[in-house]
């Protein structure tokens, strides 16, 4: 035990080896299952070289925003004491291991796809073991690079900035310095997430939206079906915007709540058995205990027989997951933490930090039982905007605009309740250590949340192949859960964001050196309600710019339909590459306004009213605008993600058939067409702008984070004057009091002085 105290620091790296080695070992047993015949091979191979195609032309863009961002970060960190030119090299390491956490998970999600396909000729259980298999690859391996990569660099710049300097403190300058550094590596990865997700949400949003209707609509086939021009954009798109998209998401989450939790335990007073650093060391150790335990509950995902339920076997893996985290964290928490501790006057114990973290888990939970409420299928809302279906399309997007705006509701008490019961255990590391409690099985969390595309796309090949019913009726029963997992994933990166933006804030007020950000300022109003703008321009241009794309789309589809003989006749083939190429250049030209707005906001606010204001700084303007887009951004994030899924699952209602006033309606119906243009609208809300305002809030947090040391003197020259000029009078009222006119003058002449 003494051995494993004196080496905790270089244990933490191996839990994320140790998660690197069986996702390849899950990726390996992936690729041996049988692809299927020559033509669902094909089939295959379009959606992985557009899907390639894309990531390729997102990362050459990409590349150049990293080194131009690098040697910016690397000019900064020569300005300020407690940072380093050093800060580059962590910011470059983050990006591409935000980039290659995508690209692990869309690389086995295009090969897991057709074998999904293929093994459900076979059976709903196989099927099952080989699509959840591909969702872990990407959920294992996320959590083990933000594990393992957190780790490592930590150990170095520890090392580097406080072992090795004369006099260093784990609590003083030196510490804070390390961080500082690690914080690039955070920043790295939610920049790359950022532009991952908008740019992915866009081409799958622009391709989906040419499929439904064109296809769906006017030309009365399948979405799916292999005459329509945009169903291999569509299939890419499942994978470029829920795969590669939500796995740098949850990278860069993963890694944001670790940093900020780590950033408020270096403040912690702590007389414990690891040098003091036991409250930096415990969330990472966490996380790593919570990769582990998710890999040993993906045995729990399984079915005996094609009746039993896909749900409830992804919910005993993700229970079992949670609730086995949650013992090994009493455990560490007992073993690393001494038994009072102190952050900013709030002294707590290691009990308050256990139960903080209990209160993170139950959070998550709560916040997936909720979203899993309000967007699946046979649940009232769901079935609430069927109902409003019967009488149009206007009245279908009502229903889902009043669905999306009630479902806010229940998570942002829960949330608040979340915030209030850790505060009260442990001060505002309890908050960090709840976020990262909740963040802690995100290995599991995203292993559900990836099945759903790629059953989605095995659904697609089996349409395309002209497969038989029974395999098409198997892959839908996939395809149904995955668009409710996908659903309850996009509530759990929210309120992970929620928490994780909230560590940040309080991260950003103790290295800014501000202690308090009054409302009552103008200046800070102002950037207050400016920042609950931002989500809305954000949202809006997103959502234009799938507009555009889809445009563009539905030409395309169109033309190909009037101009190609013989494609409904099976007798020509579309030109697929046309819609894979359209999707592609929207998506890369449309996600660079937003991403600018997350990233240049905070630099703006904070250097642009610098010196300003003679009694507030700019640090307490910034902080108003996180406040601002972090409030309005959750809710934006929840309304959006949570009326889309349930505009989805409405629409899928009506592939079973569903009973209406007595009549029971299916595809092709009038109702059925209303439901198609609600998820038409639902699409960008819940694949695009939605799933986007997660990293919008946690980006803007963290760039504030990074600037914060060069913010700390703030307020304009003259107000040091000014408070001179306080003292003196306040110096002079009290000496009048007491002694004559020479001691006023000897006192107002040092104070001057």
């Amino acid at each position: 035990m003494e051995y494993l105290q004196d080496h905790l620091i270089y244990v933490i790296p191996l839990l994320g080896l140790a998660g690197i080695v069986v996702m390849l070992l899950k990726s390996a047993w992936v690729s041996k299952q049988d692809a299927g015949d020559e033509n669902m091979k094909t089939l295959s191979g379009y959606i992985a070289n557009g899907a390639m195609a894309f990531l390729r032309a997102e990362w050459k863009i990409l590349s150049y925003f990293a080194i131009i961002a690098g040697i910016l970060l690397a000019y900064s960190g020569t300005l300020v004491e407690t940072s380093s030119p050093v800060i580059a090299i962590s910011f470059i390491i983050g990006a591409f291991t935000s980039a290659l956490a995508g690209y692990i998970g869309m690389n086995i999600a295009t090969k897991a796809n057709v074998r999904t396909t293929q093994a459900a000729r076979t059976s709903l259980e196989k099927a099952l073991k080989v699509s959840f298999t591909g969702g872990s690859v990407m959920g294992i391996g996320v959590a083990g690079l933000a594990v393992l990569g957190l780790g490592s660099l930590f150990i170095v710049f520890y090392h580097i900035y406080v072992v090795n300097v004369m006099g260093a403190s784990v609590n003083g300058k030196e510490m804070e310095k390390a961080l500082e550094v690690l914080a690039g590596f955070s920043l790295g990865a939610e920049s790359i997430a950022l532009f991952a997700r908008v740019g992915g949400g866009i081409y799958t949003k622009a391709a989906d939206v040419g499929a439904d209707l064109v296809g769906k609509v006017e030309a009365g086939i399948p979405e799916d079906d292999v005459r329509n021009p945009a169903t291999i954009a569509d299939n890419v798109g499942d994978n470029v915007g829920d795969v590669a998209g939500m796995g740098a998401d949850l990278f860069g989450s993963y890694v944001a709540t670790i940093l900020a939790t780590m950033v408020l335990g270096r403040e912690i007073i702590s007389n414990d058995n690891f040098g003091g650093i036991a409250p930096v060391l415990l969330p990472m150790l966490i996380a790593g205990l919570g990769l582990i335990f998710s890999i040993i509950a993906t045995a729990f995902v399984r079915i005996k027989k094609e009746t039993d339920s896909v749900q409830s076997a992804l919910n005993t893996g993700n229970w079992s997951s949670i609730i086995m985290t949650a013992i090994a964290a009493f455990f560490a928490v007992r073993w690393l933490l001494p038994e009072t501790m102190v952050i900013r006057g709030f002294e707590f114990t290691k009990t308050d930090v256990f139960l903080s973290i209990v209160v993170g888990l139950i959070v998550g939970t709560l916040m997936s039982i909720i979203t899993e409420y309000y967007t699946a299928m046979g649940k009232r809302p769901v079935k609430a905007i069927v109902q409003q279906s019967s009488t149009g399309h206007a009245t279908n997007i009502i229903g889902g605009l009043a669905i999306g705006m009630e479902s806010t509701v229940l998570p942002v008490i829960v949330l608040a309740a979340g915030i209030v019961f850790s505060y009260s255990f442990a001060g505002l590391y309890g908050v960090a250590i709840a976020a990262a409690g909740m963040m802690a099985t995100t290995a599991m969390q995203l292993a559900i949340d990836a099945f759903g595309p790629i059953a989605d796309n095995a659904g697609g090949i089996a349409e395309m192949s002209q497969l038989p019913e029974q395999v098409r009726h198997r892959t839908d029963n996939l395809d149904a859960v995955g668009n409710t997992t996908a659903a309850t994933g996009k509530g759990f990166a929210i309120a992970s964001a929620a928490l994780t933006s909230l560590a940040l804030f309080a991260a950003f007020v103790g290295i800014a050196g501000i202690d308090r950000i009054d409302i009552y300022k103008a200046p800070v109003l102002a950037g207050l309600l400016i920042g609950a703008m931002i989500p809305f321009i954000f949202s809006a241009l997103c959502i234009s710019a799938v507009g555009r794309a889809a445009m563009d789309m539905v030409q395309e589809v169109r033309r190909q339909f009037r101009e190609i003989p013989g494609i409904m006749e099976y007798k020509a083939k579309p030109e697929y590459e046309k819609c894979v190429a359209i999707s592609t250049k929207a998506s890369i030209r449309e996600m660079m306004l937003p991403g600018a707005i997350a990233l240049l906001v905070p630099i703006i606010v904070g250097f642009g009213f610098k010196g300003v204001f003679a009694d507030t700084s700019s640090a307490e303007i910034l902080g108003g605008l996180l406040a601002g887009v972090t409030v309005s951004g959750v809710l934006m994030g929840m309304f959006q993600s949570n009326a889309g899924g349930a505009w989805d699952n409405a629409k899928k209602s009506f592939e079973q058939g569903v009973e209406i006033n007595g009549e029971t309606h299916y595809k092709k119906s009038e109702p059925h067409k209303a439901s198609v243009t609600g998820d038409t609208v639902g699409d960008p809300f819940k694949d695009t702008s939605g799933p986007s305002m997660n990293i919008l809030i946690k980006l803007m947090s963290i760039v504030s984070l990074i600037i914060a040391p060069h913010l700390s003197h703030g307020i304009a020259e003259h107000a040091g004057e000014k408070e001179i000029k306080k003292e003196i009078r306040v110096i002079q009222t009290d000496s009048l009091q007491n002694a004559g006119s020479d001691t006023i003058l000897n006192k107002k002449d040092t104070v001057i002085r």
